[in-house]
């Protein structure tokens, strides 16, 4: 399962909220809620989440097997 617990620190660390992303750089809510849930999102979203933040893929995202 792939989770995105850091997403939400790396987004602190860069001071870029939830609000700005949606406003400055037109993501949707209900991607931002996809990501809060840990549901599927799109290679592209990613793309796009680690290009604002400057950052990669790993500081966003975290595999973890089931238990």
């Amino acid at each position: 399962m792939i989770v995105y617990d850091r997403l939400w620190d790396t987004m602190r660390e860069r001071g870029i909220s939830q609000y700005k992303l949606i406003k400055e750089y037109g993501f949707s809510s209900g991607q931002l809620d996809r990501l809060r849930k840990n549901e599927n999102v799109s290679t592209y979203t990613l793309s796009q989440l680690c290009r604002i933040l400057r950052c990669q893929l790993d500081q966003i995202a975290e595999y973890k097997q089931d238990e």
